[in-house]
C-alpha cells in the first residue's frame, strides 16, 4: 500500500508534481472515506492544512490593509466622482481578489487562504456596493429604504463566487448576508429597533424575532440538504452542511430558548432544558457537533452579557456538564438514538454509527 510518506518522497523526488499528489490523496480519501483517517466518530473540519496557509493569510491581511489605504486616498482626491471612481476601485479590487482566487483555491486547493480571500470579496462586494448605491443622509434620519438592495446584490455577488469557488465558509456569508438583507429591509419598513433584546425576544415589539426563526429553518434545511447528499463527509457538501448549521443553530436558538431565559423562572428553564435536550437529540442524530456548540455557545454568550439571576447560571452550569458528556461518549448516545429511530427518517442518508 502507498502511504502518505512515500507521496511526500515523490513530490520531493521530482516523480510527480504537487498537484498530481493532492489529486491522488483526494481520489484516495473519496474511495475509502474520508472519514477512515479520523478518530471514530470525529466530526471532519479543517480551517488550514499548514503553517505557509497563515503565512499567506497575514499576507493577504497585509495586501488588503495597504491596498484600501491606498485607494482611500484615490477616492478621497476624486469626491468630486465619487460614485464613478469608487465603482472603478470596487471593480479592481473585486477582480484582483478574483485571480488570487482563481490560484489559492482552484490551482493550491488551499483552505485559510480561501477563507480569507471570501471574506475579502464579501466586505469589498458590500462596501462598494452600499457606497455606490445607499442615500448616507436617509440613514442618518433612520430611514433605511436604501440599504436592502445593495446588500441583496452583494449577496448574490457572493453567491456567483461560491459557485465558481465553491468555498464552504463562502455559504456560511450567503446565509448571514441574507439575514442581514431581511431585517435591513424589516427596519426599512416601519420596524424599529429599541434594544438589542427584540432581535430575540419573541414577545419583542416588530418582526425582527420571527425573521431570525424563518431563516435558521431555511438555513437548516439547506444544511441538512448538504449533508444527506454526503453522508460519509467525503466531499466539500459536508463542508458547505458545516458551516451552514454554525448559522442555523444560532438563529434558531435566538427566538425560543433566549425567550425562556430572559423570564428567568424555574419553570421556564425547565422549557429551556426540554428545548435544548431536542437540539441535542437533533445533532446526535445528524451527527453534528457544530450545531449543538453553536446553539449552546450563542446562548451561554448572551445569557452571560445581557441576563442575570440565579436560574441562568444555573442553567448555563448545567449545559456546561452535558456538553461534557456528550463528548465523552457521544457515539455510544448517537447508536442508542439511531436505533430507537422511527422507519420514516432516512438513517442511510445520514452518517453511519461506528458502535
Amino acid at each position: 500500500m502507498i502511504e502518505r510518506d512515500d507521496l511526500k518522497a515523490a513530490v520531493s523526488s521530482g516523480l510527480l508534481s504537487e498537484k498530481q499528489a493532492a489529486g491522488l490523496i483526494s481520489l484516495s480519501d473519496s474511495r475509502r472515506g474520508a472519514r477512515e483517517n479520523l478518530a471514530a466518530g470525529d466530526e471532519p473540519f479543517e480551517l488550514f492544512k499548514g503553517f505557509n496557509e497563515i503565512f499567506i493569510v497575514i499576507g493577504l491581511i497585509i495586501l488588503s490593509v495597504g491596498w484600501w489605504s491606498f485607494a482611500g486616498v484615490m477616492i478621497a482626491d476624486n469626491m468630486g466622482s465619487l460614485q464613478s471612481t469608487t465603482a472603478a476601485v470596487g471593480a479592481l479590487s473585486g477582480a484582483v481578489i478574483w485571480l488570487l482566487s482563481e490560484y489559492f483555491i482552484r490551482k493550491r486547493r488551499m483552505v485559510a487562504p480561501a477563507i480569507m480571500l471570501s471574506l475579502m470579496f464579501a466586505g469589498t462586494a458590500a462596501g462598494v456596493m452600499n457606497l455606490i448605491m445607499t442615500e448616507p443622509f436617509m440613514v442618518a434620519q433612520n430611514d433605511y429604504s436604501s440599504v436592502p438592495l445593495p446588500l441583496f446584490i452583494a449577496t448574490l455577488l457572493l453567491l456567483v463566487y461560491w459557485w465558481r469557488f465553491r468555498v464552504p465558509f463562502a455559504m456560511a456569508m450567503i446565509a448571514v448576508g441574507l439575514f442581514a438583507v431581511a431585517i435591513v429591509f424589516a427596519a426599512s419598513q416601519g420596524g424599529r429597533v429599541e434594544d438589542i433584546n427584540d432581535f430575540f425576544l419573541l414577545s419583542a415589539d416588530g418582526p425582527f424575532a420571527w425573521i431570525t426563526l424563518a431563516l435558521g429553518f431555511a438555513v437548516f434545511a439547506v444544511a441538512m440538504a448538504f449533508d444527506m447528499s454526503d453522508p460519509h463527509r467525503v466531499t466539500r457538501r459536508s463542508a458547505n452542511g458545516f458551516w451552514l448549521h454554525v448559522v442555523a443553530a444560532p438563529a434558531l436558538v435566538n427566538t425560543v430558548a433566549l425567550s425562556l431565559i430572559s423570564q428567568d423562572t424555574a419553570f421556564s428553564n425547565l422549557i429551556l432544558l426540554g428545548v435544548l435536550s431536542l437540539f441535542a437529540i437533533v445533532a446526535i442524530v445528524i451527527d453534528r457537533r457544530s450545531f449543538l456548540i453553536a446553539a449552546i455557545g450563542y446562548i451561554v454568550a448572551l445569557a452571560a452579557t445581557l441576563f442575570d439571576g440565579e436560574g441562568t447560571a444555573l442553567t448555563v452550569l448545567m449545559l456546561g456538564i452535558v456538553l461534557l458528556l456528550l463528548g465523552a461518549f457521544w457515539e455510544r448516545i448517537r447508536a442508542r438514538a439511531l436505533r430507537l429511530m422511527p422507519g420514516f427518517i432516512p438513517l442511510h442518508r445520514l452518517p453511519p454509527s461506528h458502535v
